[in-house]
């Protein structure tokens, strides 16, 4: 009986350990630096846990909008996504907070309420069955058309642009009585270069990396929104992993996130530059216009919390604690 236990022992001790894998879809582009980074993230992860656990990557839109990828998630197809803030709301209203308009004036701003803030977006993803590794910056998002934008009335006949499934933008346009179109980040560059579309929203890093500046002449330069986003690893498929290489990937895709958050800060900021050296030409609203803008997206942002698209309890939260912080300064 001992000889037989040893050689079971023996022969389990032989046996590799299957690894899991998890699939992950994301809309950046192969060989950006966010792709990089998410890269050599898995390949310590792969490291660290003895080829426990790897990582999928799927980039570039190929499985589809924000929409696309969730129902994936959900189905069972994929594991997890790159998501962007509108697509978080999607899961968990309130992670549309950081995309209002007009919320932030300065990045010092953004710093503060995300060291908030940030906990309790990712508890509230958490509850509703997803796990995060911390949120990356998009920037601040800024008007681009073929034709300079310095009030609403410039928009009249314009085709617009806003992330499909983002409630914060079709509100806010709504209220100045345009329709937007949702399109799927994938889409945009075709819908530019068919005419489908000839006005978005977009932070100045974005609009290089997905080429949309090929296709636009002006950038209102006055910030409309903050944009962000984050990976989200379904729950049950991330328990699925032992508790220690658990820690491992989160600590590993803690630490990426991180330093895209801090590069896409520092990338921002020279892709304004770059857009004016290709010949995008900078417009400067009036005072008066960027005015007439925030009331009507004070508007929005009122009827998103009637319609229980936002907690007011947090939003009145983030609102405290920004003009405590204001004061402060």
């Amino acid at each position: 009986m001992y000889r037989f236990i040893s050689l079971v022992l023996f022969s389990l001790a032989l046996t590799p350990v299957q690894a899991k894998t998890l699939k992950i879809a994301t809309a950046a582009p192969d060989g950006t630096m966010w792709m990089q980074e998410l890269r050599s993230a898995a390949k310590s992860i792969e490291e660290r846990t003895s080829g426990r656990v790897d990582f999928r990557f799927y980039p570039g839109g190929v499985m589809g909008s924000d929409k696309s990828v969730l129902r994936k998630i959900r189905i069972g197809q994929l594991h997890g996504g790159l998501i962007t803030g509108g697509g978080l709301a999607t899961v968990y209203s309130d992670a549309n907070l950081y995309n209002l308009p007009f919320m932030f004036q300065t990045y010092d701003e953004v710093d503060y309420i995300r060291s908030k803030m940030d906990p309790v977006i990712l508890k509230g993803l958490e509850e509703q069955g997803y796990k995060s590794f911390g949120f990356s910056e998009g920037g601040f998002a800024y008007m681009m058309a073929n034709k300079p934008l310095y009030g609403i009335s410039d928009l009249e006949g314009l085709k617009v642009w806003i992330p499909e499934g983002d409630r914060i933008s079709k509100a806010a346009f709504e209220a100045a009585e345009i329709s937007p179109l949702p399109l799927p980040l994938a889409d945009v560059l075709t819908g530019l270069q068919t005419g489908l579309i000839d006005t978005v929203a977009a932070s100045p890093v974005g609009t290089i990396a997905l080429q949309w500046h090929t296709q636009v002449s002006y950038l209102t330069d006055a910030p409309l929104m903050y944009l962000y986003g984050g990976m989200m690893v379904k729950k049950s498929a991330f328990e699925r992993l032992s508790r220690p290489d658990q820690v491992i990937v989160e600590e590993e895709m803690g630490k990426a996130f991180k330093r895209i958050n801090d590069q896409n800060r520092a990338d921002d900021s020279r892709a304004l530059e770059v857009l004016k050296t290709v010949g995008i030409q900078f417009v400067e609203p009036p005072k008066e216009e960027q005015a007439s803008w925030r009331k009507l997206s004070d508007a929005a942002i009122q009827e998103l919390l009637s319609s229980d698209h936002l907690t007011k309890a947090n939003y009145e939260k983030m609102l405290k604690l920004l003009a405590d912080y204001r004061e402060s300064r």
